[in-house]
């Protein structure tokens, strides 16, 4: 007995941890397959020895909130879900009532309440017993209703979540990201949390409705958890994806799900089976931790052995180093896979990886390539002394309590990711299919060092067919995108050499002025740079002092000998300055043009200057409907500014 008291002990040491670590700090130091695997093993010695630890994770609901955001009870206690992973227990349960099937997103449960048709507030779980108030970032959500047409005091439960496809190009925008999320969930807890709401409405994260906890008892739902949530939707809330089943056609469904998993934008863990009959879910009650109406279904996961080939170190913009395991590939969930990341040096250490060893692996969620466990653990790799990309020393830090690998070079290339995200970008060089996860597993490979590798990707044909997400057909077409953006224009080819306030605006008014001869344009002098309308001192001396940097100009000719600018498109008639020295604002639909990029090209193809914002400056808000009460309307108004139509401004340049 004393031995599995102190097997107990561990284990609740262990898997507090690993909560507080994953649901306070945003951060993973186990995985998700060895923390369940761990949480089975005490459940399993709690039974056997019928004693329960106050401090056991199988009786607390969560943790205490670390945060300054406001903390409120919850009108009722959001209780944990029990879970298994078994269809038979799934169907024992349900046994001869209706019930209805959802995907169990992986995100954060957030408690809306609505007064007289409007959002009155927002609470996270927090604890279960009292959450953090977020009302102003869910205000920014991109999918909840602020007003709704039902007037009556209303209460309701859903999940925020971000898309995976949103998740690697949010990434890409976070400072440090990847010291701090490792996965969709982790990111929206961070977004959802913030002071800031600003960084939350940039974060995309969405809402899910899955479940409404009470009305002022004016709607009739005819005893049905599927009508209350057709009923949210009616009133505009996206809701979880569900499907209706009973006991016969149950393990069809569980099978539909796990088919479409995959296919899912949105992280999942699991489905979550409730009873439909809602007098009949209420009457069960509830154990100290767990609600009797619903029970939560954890995906079996599918895992495969294979053998470690190697420990591939990836460095990020943020200076850190990653460990990525490479392994013999296997087919898992219908996918073939032959990479997983390990996160930090900490798991690589608790795995006691070597080469050679037999490793498990699997998907998380059945999405991300995970290593469940090491079999022969034969011993720790060694950590390498240099940034795999400069050479430069690496260093080993303890960041809460976990070891990870950073570069200690600031010039670091691998830190440099955005300025060649920046000069592939659509309005830059325009090369499709270089995401700045592909262009980090570039630089990782040593495959680019500076920009003008870029246009040399085709000697390394053979690796990057065989790279995870590549195959030959996407590897031509990377190819055939390189070589149509070797023709390009000056002022894009300015705009995409990221120099401090040159957008594409300034760009095309700079290379009019030097009639596109970029050998003038890289040794502008600063007075004629300031006759430009929109460039003043800041502007100019980042842009002089960009071009005199001796590292800019190697670029610069390195570049230089790989493309070739197309025939200028400035024609050779009065109308070309026609707009000089104007600056329009755009707001509302546009009719006699594509969209409102094609008319600002006009604008400043005709040496005109297109803004954001209405201001002193403005010379002219273009707006199709010029009587309405818009914002940019009535600040135009307020200062006197002309508001014109689209037809009016057509007439102007037309004469």
């Amino acid at each position: 007995m004393e031995d599995k008291m102190e097997q107990m002990k561990e284990l609740v040491n262990r898997l507090n941890e690993a909560g507080k670590a994953y649901y306070q700090e945003n951060r993973e130091i186990m995985s998700n397959f060895e923390y369940d695997a761990l949480y089975d093993q005490l459940l399993e010695l709690e039974k056997e020895t019928g004693i329960v630890l106050s401090n056991s994770p199988s009786i607390h609901v969560g943790y205490e909130i670390l945060s300054e955001l406001p903390k409120v009870r919850h009108e009722k206690p959001m209780l944990s879900l029990d879970k298994t992973k078994e269809v038979p227990t799934l169907k024992d349960w349900l046994d001869s009532q209706d019930g209805l099937l959802s995907w169990k997103l992986d995100g954060l449960t957030i408690v809306l309440t609505y007064k007289e048709g409007k959002l009155f507030s927002a609470v996270t779980r927090g604890n279960g017993e009292y959450g953090e108030v977020i009302t102003n970032n869910a205000r920014v959500f991109k999918n909840i209703p602020l007003n709704i047409t039902y007037k009556g005091d209303m209460v309701l439960r859903g999940e925020a979540v971000i898309k995976y496809s949103d998740f690697e190009k949010i990434n890409a925008e976070i400072e440090d990201v990847e010291a701090k999320y490792k996965n969709p969930r982790n990111l929206c807890s961070g977004s959802v949390r913030q002071l800031n709401n600003e960084i939350t409405a940039n974060r995309k994260v969405h809402f899910f409705a899955f479940g409404l906890v009470s009305t002022a008892g004016d709607v009739e739902f005819h005893n049905s958890r599927k009508n209350q949530l057709l009923w949210l939707k009616s009133l505009g809330f996206d809701i979880v994806e569900n499907k209706s089943v009973t006991e016969d056609n149950l393990e069809e469904t569980v099978k539909w799900f796990a088919e479409h998993v995959a296919g899912n934008d949105f992280p999942s863990d699991g489905l979550v089976l409730t009873y439909d009959n809602i007098s009949y879910g209420i009457s069960l009650g509830t154990t100290a931790k767990f609600p009797r109406d619903s029970i939560a279904f954890k995906w079996v996961d599918e895992i495969r052995e294979t053998t470690l080939k190697e420990i591939e170190w990836s460095a990020s913009r943020t200076g850190l180093i990653n460990p990525i395991a490479v392994f013999d590939p296997v087919e898992l969930e219908g996918t073939t896979v032959s990479r997983a990341s390990i996160h930090n040096i900490s798991i690589m250490e608790a795995l006691e990886l070597g080469i050679g060893d037999t490793i498990q692996v699997y998907k998380a969620n059945m999405i991300i390539p995970q290593i469940a466990d090491n079999l022969t653990r034969s011993g720790f790799i060694d950590i390498p002394k240099v940034c795999p990309v400069c050479l430069h020393p690496a260093q080993v830090k303890q960041v809460n309590d976990v070891k990870a690998l950073f570069c200690t070079n600031s010039e670091c290339l691998a830190k440099k990711i955005k300025s060649f995200t920046h000069f592939v970008s659509r309005d830059a060089m325009n090369m499709e299919g270089l995401s700045e996860a592909t262009i980090e597993k570039f630089i990782a490979k040593g495959m680019i060092h500076e920009l003008a590798d870029l246009f040399h990707l085709k000697k390394y044909k053979d690796e990057i067919v065989t790279m995870e997400g590549f195959g030959e057909k996407s590897y031509k077409n990377l190819i055939s995108s390189i070589e149509k953006a070797r023709s390009t224009t000056t002022a894009k080819f300015l705009y995409s050499l990221g120099i401090q306030n040159i957008g594409l605006s300034n760009a095309k008014l700079i290379c009019r002025e030097y009639k596109n001869q970029f050998n003038e344009i890289r040794n502008a002098e600063k007075e004629r740079l300031l006759t430009i309308p929109g460039i003043g001192d800041v502007i100019a001396d980042a842009f002089i002092w960009f071009f005199r940097n001796e590292n800019n100009q190697i670029i610069i000719d390195d570049l230089l000998k790989e493309i070739q600018f197309e025939p200028s498109e400035v024609a050779e008639d009065d109308s070309v300055n026609l707009l000089e020295g104007k600056t329009f604002v755009i707001t509302g639909s546009v009719e006699h043009y594509a969209n409102r990029n094609e008319l600002k090209e006009v604008i400043e193809q005709k040496g005109g200057k297109v803004t954001g914002s209405v201001t002193a400056k403005t010379d002219y808000l273009i707006n199709n409907d010029n009587l309405s009460n818009s914002t940019k309307n009535k600040k135009a108004k307020e200062l006197g500014i002309p508001v014109i139509t689209e037809e009016e401004f057509i007439q102007m340049i037309q004469g």
